[in-house]
């Protein structure tokens, strides 16, 4: 059968948002695996450094089978420019915007990125016949879970408008599936992506104050913010904070090879939900604990009252990849932690030398 063909050399895979923090780390494991990549980003939560780091990292040969376009999926002539000129595989679908705080302020930007950016997208991917796709879903989807750990096939809903493109992605993807049965999609749930490339030459560098945890902690710990503010330490969990499931985000990267070997090689896949976590629930005065012990250095803490739209506890089941992806996390906090400081304490302004 020939569309179970899977040969790494001669696939290109686009990889949309590529720039980003998960999607670097990812595209460095796509060189490594042989694959041929084409990025495309609009640098709106991203730098072209990080690019130029991706190419460094891999090396000269395998840098040549890495292309990038500078491009925004909400402008359907730069997707189309794309399509005409290559031919691709598979898609893995990264470029959305994904802080909840920012989602609840500002609806409408979120809409118009998430959504219509992969409405697009997909317009394009069927014109030219390329359906096969990964896309980047989230624990959010779970809502504030009934139980825990949050198992695939629970019943999904959404606490913030963020979430909400996430879910409402996840349905347009099974809509079309549907409609179209020679579509392969997974949607990759990831919990909480956190760490580095242990080389320190990537890592997350949001722009803006962090809305997520760790790179927060890591600007207090290179004294670009005087203290963390600990949102909710009234939560019936065994410390009061917040219980996440954090990943670390090479294990996140090499979730998603994974997910395009099984795309490959899998023809009735139709549109499956995968979780990617680690199965354990970390509190977020645990994490902090960790990192101060990685890096040597106090972290100052301020607690705030909850944050609205923010679940108590959520971690994920992660049976459903071990089985049929063949995938399981390797790295623990320890790990996370430890390559998140060598990434902050060499590059304490991201990929700015100095602000």
């Amino acid at each position: 059968m020939g569309s179970l063909c899977f040969d790494e050399q001669k696939n290109n895979i686009l990889v949309t948002g590529g720039a980003g923090f998960i999607g670097t780390h990812t595209v460095v494991q796509l060189l490594n695996e042989g694959f041929g990549v084409t990025v495309i980003d609009n640098f709106d939560n991203s730098v072209e450094e990080a690019v130029v780091r991706v190419r460094g990292l891999v090396g000269d040969q395998l840098s040549k089978k890495l292309d990038f376009h500078l491009g925004d999926l909400r402008n359907k002539d730069d997707l189309e420019k794309l399509f005409s000129k290559n031919k691709f595989d598979a898609v893995i679908h990264f470029a959305g915007l994904k802080a909840v705080g920012e989602s609840v302020a500002n609806p409408r930007r979120y809409f118009d990125n998430n959504l219509v950016g992969t409405i697009n997208l997909y317009e394009v991917m069927a014109k030219y016949g390329c359906k096969k796709m990964v896309f980047s879903s989230s624990a959010t989807v779970y809502g504030q879970p009934e139980k825990i750990p949050c198992v695939e096939d629970f019943s999904l809903k959404a606490m913030n408008p963020y979430g909400r493109t996430k879910l409402f992605l996840e349905e347009i993807a099974r809509d079309i599936q549907k409609a179209e049965p020679d579509w392969r999609i997974i949607l990759l749930r990831y919990f909480n992506p956190v760490g580095a490339h242990e080389s320190g030459k990537l890592g997350e560098d949001p722009k803006g104050i962090p809305n997520n945890l760790m790179p927060y902690i890591q600007q207090v710990a290179v004294d670009r913010l005087p203290e963390l503010n600990v949102y909710g330490h009234d939560y019936p969990t065994k410390d009061g904070s917040a219980v996440r499931d954090y990943i670390h985000v090479m294990d996140l990267a090499d979730g998603h090879i994974a997910a395009l070997r099984k795309l490959f090689t899998t023809e009735n896949i139709g549109c499956t939900a995968y979780n990617l976590g680690t199965g354990r629930g970390t509190s977020v005065l645990e994490m902090v604990a960790a990192f101060e012990k990685a890096s040597g250095k106090k972290i100052p803490i301020k607690l705030c009252p909850r944050r609205p739209g923010d679940a108590t506890a959520v971690y994920a089941s992660t049976e459903k990849a071990e089985k049929e992806l063949g995938w399981k996390a390797k790295y623990g906090i320890e790990e996370m932690c430890r390559d998140q400081w060598k990434w902050a304490s060499t590059n304490p302004y991201g990929y700015e030398s100095k602000p």
